[in-house]
């Protein structure tokens, strides 16, 4: 941990890519500058860690067939994983800081899109993500996930080599009555609870809007303190307006808010760490600026 008791994570990595003028496209995200530019890779990493996080991700989210195709993913999947981990693990010695290698396992269908899972394809989709990553990392984390069956699953999917688990969802951009729900429709006190069987050291929120995010914080504590368990709570928002229903996250490039410059992102972080939250970070949009303020004032 830093020298409080919170840990900062690191910001999103695709539109950082994209921001610094490398190679950066829908449909493969952030997978695209694995392949022509890890460098690129590398440096973002880098200016994570000079930013003060305490953990970053490695950046294999969009090493999945829905952003680099079947062809592709079939013939590089592993390959292309086990670069994303090297790349994070590279950094982190180069800067001779302790800092921890999250790797970081996406939503295996489609982000936004608990509708497409197919637990028929779980492990042929996981497996290579996993063994590519495995020598690289110090924890797993599944994020961005929308639905309660698809954490079950790539939980049961990973290897029994002692690494800590952390889960993290997204949620419903729209409040529809009061109670913060994943994207699957299911309660943030339901994923919670399930967290706990699984045994997950960390439930986090991610890739959602922060106006939704205060109300998750308190449900899954909630739900800890009834359970008597022991789970840190993280938060990473993204700077997107509000997704609607139909979104997936490969249709194009949201534009960003302007609202949510480092100050301006630094109020709602506050506030999630008031009501619990102790490792903090950002998704889409967050970038190392954001961290340097957050480690700055959190850290």
């Amino acid at each position: 941990m830093g020298a409080g008791s919170t840990v900062i994570l690191d910001g999103g990595m695709g539109r950082e890519l994209q921001r610094r003028g490398a190679p950066f496209r829908q449909p493969e995200w952030s997978a695209l500058a694995l392949s022509e530019d890890p460098r690129a890779v590398e440096a973002v990493h880098a200016a994570y860690i000079d930013s003060g996080a305490d953990v970053i991700t490695s950046n294999s989210y969009a090493v999945v067939p829905f952003h680099i195709g079947e062809e592709r993913f079939a013939a590089e999947g592993q390959a292309l994983a086990a670069l994303a981990g090297e790349l994070a693990r590279r950094a982190v010695e180069a800067s001779g800081k302790p800092v921890r290698v999250a790797g970081s396992l996406p939503p295996l269908f489609g982000s936004y899109r608990p509708d497409l899972f197919d637990a028929a394809r779980v492990e042929e989709i996981l497996s290579p993500l996993v063994k590519g990553l495995a020598p690289h990392v110090d924890l797993w984390l599944a994020e961005t996930q929308s639905s309660i069956v698809e954490a079950r699953a790539i939980h049961a999917g990973l290897p029994k080599d002692g690494k800590p688990f952390w889960l993290s969802f997204t949620l419903k951009d729209e409040e529809v009555d009061e109670v913060p729900r994943l994207r699957s429709g299911e309660t943030v006190a339901e994923a919670a609870a399930v967290a706990a069987q699984l045994g997950v050291q960390t439930l986090l929120f991610n890739c959602s809007q922060p106006e939704v995010i205060g109300a998750a914080v308190d449900a899954a504590r909630e739900t800890f303190e009834r359970l008597g368990v022991q789970i840190h709570i993280g938060v990473y928002a993204n700077a997107f307006p509000p997704q609607p229903e139909d979104a997936t996250a490969n249709d194009g490039l949201c534009p960003l808010r302007e609202d949510l410059d480092p100050p301006g992102y630094l109020q709602w972080v506050a506030d999630w760490h008031q009501r619990g939250a102790s490792h903090v970070g950002g998704c889409c949009g967050i970038g190392p600026e954001h961290i340097a303020v957050l480690a700055q004032k959190l850290g």
